[in-house]
């Protein structure tokens, strides 16, 4: 009996000719997140993956842990694996479901026979094995309509599979299937919550904070790289580029009507966040934007914030309400580093009244009065570069 991580795929199931390419991006990535734990070898049979460790002392909470964060995986479960006779079926079953049962009343078996060969059917399956587990654990009884536990027996092409209940995975594509794209981050709620929305569709993120010190802190830039940690707990690795962002800031403040200061501000950030994703060989941006939210967040504005960006911009974020983001953020365990009380650039030099309503010609007006061009080449030549990985 050996104990593997059994995997199911939701939507990579549906896929067709380049099926085989998802999979095998799958299998990388949950190489990359198993691998600190020790020697792993995978296999795909009958939309299944397997994951074997190859170490008899492989910690496989902390695996089960780690395959729970990797997009792409709709399900999974620690499973016994056996070979494909009911006496192996019968003898591995007590012994592998002996801490599940220990504590439970009542329980039912379910079983698949992918393998038709089998001589038994799924209900002689599910017959045998309960009548070996009342054997072994007097104390329980049979319940088919509400059981506390339901243990399942997957016959297989090569191997039988024994499990409790299935987990729920990420879900979503695996990362790096989808292409690379840059996620625009501050330090609020929203922007980690989109980038992570975005990584779950299969991107690869590489993401772009703006600093401007003295008016922001240190302390607000170690927060975004806190976050990004986070999300790439599930997304992989991510590049992070910090732009220093004060010039351009002051400028604006200087040299543009104060209605309109979070507009160019969030136009310049739109350039400088489009080269360096033409750079870094990204086609896409991503940014924490809903609909409404806030004034540079109007139909209006949005539009304007578009009008300079010559690549696909993706708003995972439009259409949901802030309860919703707060509560996917704390499912993924942003939300709390999101609140630290450490302000980004943003917030420097907020307009009493901003524009709600403005038109492109507008704005255009407005940064005549700035050599924009400059400004995003120095800010963008200026740029920090780190590397951040998954806690």
């Amino acid at each position: 009996m050996t104990e593997v991580l059994l995997i199911k795929m939701g939507e990579l199931a549906l896929k067709g000719l380049n099926r085989r390419a998802f999979e095998d991006q799958l299998i990388r990535n949950l190489r990359r997140a198993l691998n600190p734990l020790g020697d792993w070898s995978f296999s795909m049979n009958q939309s299944a993956l397997q994951a074997v460790p190859q170490n008899e002392n492989t910690d496989m909470d902390e695996a089960a842990a780690r395959a729970s964060r990797v997009f792409g995986i709709s399900g999974w479960s620690r499973s016994a694996r056996v070979g494909k006779t009911m006496e192996e079926i019968l003898a591995a079953a007590p012994v592998y479901f002996r801490d599940t049962l220990a504590f439970a009343g009542t329980f039912k078996c379910e079983a698949k026979r992918s393998d038709k060969r089998f001589p038994l059917n799924s209900p002689e399956i599910c017959a045998e094995a309960g009548g070996a587990l009342l054997e072994a654990f007097p104390h329980l009884k049979v319940d088919v309509r509400e059981p506390e536990v339901t243990l399942y027996i997957e016959v297989r092409d090569q191997h039988a599979f024994l499990h409790a209940d299935q987990q729920k995975g990420a879900g979503g594509l695996p990362v790096g299937t989808a292409g690379d794209a840059v996620a625009l981050v501050s330090g609020g709620i929203d922007s980690p919550v989109a980038a992570w929305q975005m990584a779950r569709r299969g991107l690869r993120l590489t993401a772009v904070h703006f600093a401007s010190p003295p008016y922001t802190s240190a302390r607000a830039e170690d927060k975004v790289h806190k976050l990004l940690s986070i999300v790439a707990g599930w997304a992989g690795r991510i590049r992070l580029f910090v732009v220093p962002f004060t010039k351009i800031q002051e400028e604006i403040k200087e040299k543009c009507p104060e209605d309109l200061f979070t507009l160019i501000m969030r136009r310049a950030m739109m350039r400088c966040a489009e080269q360096i994703a033409r750079r870094e060989s990204c086609g896409a941006l991503i940014t924490g934007e809903s609909l409404g939210q806030v004034a540079s967040q109007t139909l209006q504005a949005l539009a304007c914030t578009d009008a300079v960006a010559h690549m696909p911009v993706f708003r995972p974020l439009i259409g949901t309400d802030k309860d919703e983001v707060v509560t996917l953020a704390r499912r993924i365990g942003t939300f709390e580093t999101s609140i630290l009380p450490f302000e980004d650039c943003c917030t420097v030099f907020t307009p009493r009244h901003p524009r709600t309503k403005p038109r492109p010609g507008m704005l255009e007006k407005a940064e005549a009065a700035l050599e924009m061009d400059r400004l995003i080449e120095e800010a963008v030549a200026g740029a920090r570069y780190y590397g951040v990985d998954g806690e």
